[in-house]
């Protein structure tokens, strides 16, 4: 009686080589392409976590409270606090507020009062295929992150 032998043939491993080098060739470019979009994901959360703040800190403190933000340099900072926090540079900023809140086409900032309201208004994050807004609403001073695709 023989004895059957366990194992794998060799066309079942040839099949398995072939689907490990097309995993291993596929992979880096879908997965660069989910890093840009992590990237403005992490660009938009960290603006929004810098507009809490701001309002965390005007309604603790009774008194304005702002957040700075130079587009050229794509950073920004809240008052009161010495830290300036850099946005990547492959990342697009536009910031959409109260005119007297621009201080000139490269600064611009969203004011936020000891009642917790706001001046308003959005910054959009943007990168080549998804834009980010993040809006400051006037009233409550709430602060929302809308994902968007973006237009050509």
């Amino acid at each position: 009686m023989k004895r059957r032998q366990r194992g794998f043939t060799l066309l079942e491993v040839l099949v398995a080589l072939v689907i490990g080098v097309l995993l291993v060739a596929l992979t880096p470019p879908l997965l660069s392409g989910m890093s840009g979009a992590t990237e403005l994901r992490g660009a938009a959360r960290q603006l929004a976590a810098g507009l809490r703040n701001a309002r965390n800190e005007a309604m603790t403190r009774q008194q304005e409270a702002v957040l700075l933000l130079d587009l050229a340099g794509r950073r920004f900072a809240v008052s009161g606090d010495s830290r300036e926090v850099a946005l990547p540079n492959s990342i697009e900023l536009h910031l959409y507020t109260a005119q007297s809140e621009l201080l000139n086409r490269e600064k611009g900032s969203i004011r936020f009062f000891p009642d917790g309201s706001s001046t308003g208004g959005a910054i959009t994050v943007s990168g080549p295929k998804l834009v980010y807004r993040v809006n400051v609403d006037w009233l409550t001073g709430a602060i929302a992150i809308v994902e968007q695709e973006a237009r050509l």
